[in-house]
């Protein structure tokens, strides 16, 4: 057998034989096996890229490629030119405007990634919303593309309704509905982050510790790493992953109840058996003061080990293709990631989820529909209040050492860029960090 080598992703179509990367083409139209250069057949995985460039954030787009290359029926939602695209067979057959998405910035903002169709209504009735949504097909927790929706009653909402949903015209989402199987390919995109041309003057670094990486966020240029591609423990930075999925999952809005089962060990407890509390309130808890109570109560309020599955669902949807995640706190030493894949994390939220930067630095201190039940919450975060910090999360196990993971809005010739620093396995991580920053700053402009 001639031995082939691929320089970019094939996705074979098969009937026959389902193998698959993507564990959540459970019950697919067609069955994607994903094959990569000098990958063995029997156990393929995915190769997203490696340093110096890190193209892994290039994974939507080695998809697409793929897909059409070979032929396959695939929905494309491109949320900067507000269009969904359909396949079929690999090339363009229907184009529909979005009449809107989830708003930048927020919770139900819409999320890019590789998903499926999971299911589809001709109504669905959203709890979250309180509205009818016609011709509706999910396609990954909360989010749904479906037609326009309205009250009981007919009445049709507002144009500026949304809850981050991919919303189309009632008479495009019967079009599009009729043309769509269960289990059929979802590509969500926001092209508006990729093309990035900003250059750096690269100099020679002269550094630290176990495992780390300073890149910026934007352009994905590397400033300087080390074992980054490694798999270590990532203790608390696991729940980052975890507000990711109970903001798509969870409606952040409704209050649930405490049970006493998810009392378990926390720096600082917090909750009490039978106490009813906001879900957003929770994720402040979470990313500030690094609660292992308030990461129970958000998985176990949908199903604990569903939670987790989700998280790992997830960590695949958007190219993190070293991580795994065995709880929703970070507690268990089977939460291995690397820094690269901590990269692909970080950008994630710094273009998609936001807010969840927002709470770990400090910046918004408001629940969603009331006060807060603890006004004098505390920010174990390093860095908090300093003008530049931008968000991340801190972590500490025994297996992990001390993890951290910090963004800074630093300023080269004039210009402010978003730069993640990495710090794994150490026993200092905030001097780690402050010794990254001030190489990054004395060395590069």
């Amino acid at each position: 057998m001639k031995k082939v080598l691929y320089s970019f992703l094939i996705i074979i179509v098969t009937f026959s034989v389902l193998t698959t990367i993507f564990s959540f083409f459970k019950t697919p139209t067609k069955v994607y096996s994903v094959y990569l250069e000098n990958a063995s057949s029997t156990n393929p995985t995915i190769d997203y890229g490696l340093l110096p460039t890190i193209i892994n954030t290039d994974f939507l787009n080695k998809a697409k490629v793929s897909l059409i290359s070979n032929g396959v029926d695939f929905i494309e939602v491109d949320l900067n030119l507000m269009s969904l695209n359909l396949y079929r067979n690999g090339k363009p057959s229907l184009t529909f405007k979005i009449q809107s998405k989830g708003r930048p910035g927020s919770w139900w903002e819409t999320p890019i990634g590789i998903y499926k169709i999971e299911l589809k209504e001709k109504t669905h009735f959203s709890s979250i919303g309180r509205v009818y949504q016609p011709w509706s097909m999910q396609f990954q927790g909360n989010f749904f593309i479906h037609g326009w929706p309205y009250y009981e009653g007919g009445k049709e909402t507002s144009f500026q309704f949304t809850g981050g949903c991919i919303k189309l015209n009632t008479i495009d989402a019967k079009s599009l509905y009729g043309e769509v199987t269960t289990g059929m390919p979802v590509l969500v995109f926001n092209e508006e982050h990729e093309n990035d041309s900003y250059k750096y003057q690269l100099v020679s670094p002269e550094l630290l510790s176990n495992n780390y990486l300073a890149v910026d966020l934007n352009n994905n240029f590397i400033f300087t790493s080390k074992n980054s591609s490694e798999q270590v423990p990532i203790a608390s930075i696991t729940k980052l992953m975890t507000a990711i999925v109970a903001s798509e999952y969870i409606n952040l809005g409704k209050n649930i109840i405490v049970n006493s089962d998810y009392l378990v060990y926390t720096s600082k407890p917090r909750l009490t058996k039978g106490m009813t509390i906001e879900p957003f309130e929770l994720i402040h808890l979470l990313l500030e003061e690094s609660s292992n109570e308030a990461a129970e109560v958000l998985a176990n309020n949908i199903g604990r080990d569903y939670f987790i599955s989700l998280m790992n669902k997830k960590a695949l949807a958007i190219g993190l293709k070293d991580t795994i995640f065995v709880d929703s706190s970070g507690s268990g030493g089977g939460n291995i990631s690397t820094a690269q894949d901590l990269f692909i994390l970080a950008k994630y939220i710094y273009n998609n989820r936001s807010f969840i930067l927002k709470i770990s630095s400090g910046q918004l201190n408001t629940g969603i529909n009331k006060n807060f039940s603890f006004p004098s919450i505390s920010n174990f975060n390093e860095f908090t209040g300093q003008d530049d910090f931008l968000g991340g999360k801190v972590g500490k196990t025994k297996e992990a050492g001390e993890t951290i993971i910090s963004i800074f809005n630093l300023t080269f010739n004039g210009a402010k860029r978003p730069i993640l620093f990495v710090s794994l396995g150490s026993t200092d991580g905030k001097e780690d960090i402050l010794k990254l920053k001030e190489f990054v700053q004395q060395k590069f402009n």
